[in-house]
């Protein structure tokens, strides 16, 4: 069996090959698929570009199974465009199996919705003739925490809600197994981390593990906005924080499920240890 990961060089990507690696050994061909294929260490790496239909049909073919990770374009009409490319090419080259990692609480929206190409690329899914399984992931710890880093003594400003954080490595793990594993076909999967929680719990925690203040904020989305400029974001990317904000304040992150312990094998980690490993383990290592 030869499993393609296309979006390998991203965060995920690269936890994905490396939980494959591990739960496959050399039993099955690991193929990573990206725009570097020369990071691939010893695996066989092929270059593809999801703005190239042309590249995209030479990485997929021979594939039995296929990951799709999508890119980190925040553009909603290429970000489409780039899954319709990925998804149509897989159909052309005789892929069995696709696993596609989309994102929490998805279902139709306006098409500049920054997420409405994950609601496209699913319904596409659905209709194609590949099997396929989904996997929906929640808001990364990391990048909490990596937000949080940035105003330690001060507070996070938000708009409210609950979020179960999930590691990318746990999200990782979920989607080795999900491609790996039989008996997933049609199924949708929601990664989650084992709590949700509020703004003020999540601070407390990331608090706790950097040993400094920390507080948040409940704004109007125009101040949201503003200090999400003020804190030198381009313009259309925080613009798509604050619909991530919202997001968090309609509850799309409220959920907590087992999928990531009944794909991955192993319980997700909490945002305390990702945060304790942030600060506590970084500073150890230093």
């Amino acid at each position: 069996m030869k499993i393609g990961i296309s979006g390998s060089s991203g965060n995920v990507g690269r936890a994905t090959v490396d939980e494959l690696v591990v739960r496959l050994g050399k039993n099955h061909s690991i193929v990573a698929i990206s725009r570097t294929p020369g990071t691939s260490g010893n695996l066989e790496g092929r270059y593809a570009d999801y703005d190239d239909p042309r590249s995209l049909d030479a990485a997929y073919s021979g594939l039995d199974r296929l990951v799709i990770i999508p890119s980190g374009e925040l553009t909603p009409a290429i970000r489409s465009r780039q899954l319709v490319f990925a998804i149509d090419a897989a159909a052309r080259k005789g892929v069995r199996r696709i696993a596609f990692l989309s994102a929490a609480g998805i279902r139709r929206l306006p098409a500049s919705h920054f997420l409405q190409p994950f609601f496209m690329a699913e319904q596409k899914l659905m209709h194609g003739p590949s099997a396929w399984s989904i996997l929906r992931m929640n808001y990364f710890a990391e990048a909490l925490v990596d937000e949080a880093r940035a105003v330690l003594g001060g507070s996070i400003a938000g708009l409210g809600g609950r979020v179960a954080f999930v590691s990318r490595k746990d999200v990782a793990a979920a989607l080795a197994g999900l491609i790996a594993e039989d008996g997933h076909d049609g199924a949708i999967y929601s990664a989650t981390g084992p709590q949700a929680l509020t703004g003020e719990e999540s601070a407390a925690m990331v608090a706790q593990a950097a040993g400094k203040a920390l507080g948040y904020e409940i704004v109007p989305e125009e101040r949201l906005y503003s200090v999400m400029i003020s804190a030198g974001l381009p313009q259309q990317l925080a613009q798509v924080m604050v619909g991530m904000r919202q997001r968090f304040a309609e509850g799309a992150y409220d959920i907590v499920t087992g999928d990531v312990a009944r794909l991955a094998g192993r319980a997700p980690k909490s945002l305390a240890a990702i945060a304790h490993a942030t600060f506590v383990g970084g500073a150890a290592q230093a």
